[in-house]
């Protein structure tokens, strides 16, 4: 029965990538009142799968749709968007999961994250900063678990402890903050994503350069923290030459530039929105790229195998991850008409605040929700009904773009409930909370100031 469940989440999950491609490029519109119905479809198979913690989010999402019953005249739509909001965020996992997948299985892939985990201190930090940005691009949540295991297998290979404990910190910092710094400007990223389908004429084409100011903020204040507080050594360590040649990136910097090369020039030659061109866009490279994987192996029926093995197998492995993240995103946007008329009740009215205000506030009001469990998904799907028009902050939407995606990178950085966290505790043997608020804590209270400085500066220039 197990078997045929997961059977059935593999096929569920990519009729619902269909379906949204579809939308997303104005296609098949008569499909589209399939896709609600598909996603509680794929939810009540979820349900017997998933662990407790997971099948809380679908009581929440359940007791929400009750209230709104309830209490509303338009339950039937909000519901509607709230599972429409579901299938984006399923379907956005599902191809970007793609790629994860060939990228995971490629020897060049892996000659690269071992080439970097070797870096000697002097260049190490800057490396892994570097190069994982590159592989959080492709692999997303998989680059902190590729580099992550390199970098701990480099460290333990150490036999001084206190090396190693340094090591392994100063390594693990590195791929978070990399992998954290790129959800403000990637296309693959969640915190795009979602940001732009909330804030009204929003595009990726125009928070596409500062979103990149901010990722070299991040970057750059991990980096400066890591050479100011390098460790004292009572000993000095031996160093060894790492394993490769900066030619052993060659093939990861290819595949980027494919990557990025397709979206900006779909996005430019279309009207279709950035997710809807990497729903397309990154599948197809992952076949390519299974098909040169296997060219000397039967790579049309290999790749088939792979596909099949994928959808049936391995997509459905992703159960507890897709259930947090489709939840969030149905809890916020449903959960969001029912709060902010709460909101709306006691008086307060963000439009009457200074647009600074409102600005700094979402870079802080993120992180500060990571604490408390919030997922960025559910904290900027409930607060976005109640975040004025850009017009009437006086301010360009991409300004609240810039906003969301800084204080999603730091709810990233120092949430003790988000994955980041989670993996970089699980590799350094200590807890999500040390990782969040010790190991990250100067850091994101550091980035806050002065990321906080950068959106309003940008809001003015803009």
């Amino acid at each position: 029965m197990g078997g045929v469940a997961n059977r059935m989440v593999g096929l569920l999950l990519c009729a619902i990538t269909a379906l949204v491609v579809c939308r997303e490029w104005g296609v098949a519109e008569w499909t589209q009142p399939a896709k609600p119905v598909l996603v509680l479809a794929l939810v009540a198979i979820l349900l017997f799968q998933v662990r407790l913690s997971r099948k809380a989010f679908i009581a929440v999402a359940v007791l929400i749709s009750v209230a709104l019953v309830a209490t509303h005249p338009d339950w039937r739509g909000i519901i509607t968007r709230g599972l429409e909001t579901a299938a984006f965020i399923g379907a956005f996992f599902t191809a970007l999961s793609t790629l994860r997948t060939v990228a995971q299985t490629s020897p060049a892939i892996q000659r690269a994250g071992t080439f970097l985990a070797g870096q000697p201190p002097g260049r190490r930090y800057a490396a892994l900063t570097v190069g994982g940005q590159a592989f959080a691009l492709l692999l997303n949540y998989g680059s902190l678990q590729l580099l992550g295991s390199l970098a701990t297998t480099n460290a333990n290979a150490e036999p001084n402890l206190e090396i190693r404990g340094h090591r392994i910190r100063r390594m693990l910092l590195a791929i978070q903050r990399a992998f954290v710094s790129t959800l403000p400007w990637s296309p693959l990223s969640f915190a795009v994503a979602i940001t732009i389908s909330v804030i009204p004429e929003a595009t990726w084409g125009k928070a596409l350069v500062p979103g990149l100011v901010t990722s070299i903020l991040l970057a750059g204040i991990g980096w400066s923290l890591d050479t100011l507080f390098k460790p004292r050594l009572t000993i000095t360590p031996v160093r060894s030459a790492p394993v490769g040649t900066w030619g052993t990136m060659l093939p990861l910097v290819l595949l980027l530039a494919v990557l990025l090369v397709g979206v900006v020039t779909l996005s430019t030659l279309t009207q279709v929105r950035v997710v809807g061109i990497v729903a397309v866009l990154v599948p197809c490279i992952a076949v390519v790229w299974m098909l040169i994987q296997h060219w000397d192996d039967a790579p049309l029926s290999t790749t088939g195998t792979r596909i099949k093995t994928y959808v049936l197998q391995e997509l459905p492995g992703y159960r507890g991850e897709l259930t947090l993240l489709m939840m969030a995103g149905f809890i916020g946007t449903a959960g969001a008409q029912l709060f902010a008329p709460m909101v709306q009740a006691t008086g307060f009215d963000l439009s009457a605040l200074p647009s600074w205000v409102v600005l700094v506030a979402l870079v802080w009001i993120i992180p500060l929700a990571g604490q408390i469990g919030m997922n960025p998904i559910l904290a900027v799907t409930l607060i976005a009904p109640l975040i004025p028009a850009a017009a009437d902050l006086g301010v360009q939407p991409t300004a609240l773009v810039v906003a969301i995606t800084a204080g999603w990178a730091l709810s990233g950085a120092s949430s003790p409930f988000t994955a980041t966290t989670l993996l970089i505790g699980s590799f350094g043997g200590i807890s999500a909370t040390r990782v969040g608020l010790v190991w990250n804590g100067a850091y994101t209270l550091i980035c806050g100031v002065v990321l906080s400085i950068w959106v309003v500066a940008f809001a003015h220039l803009s």
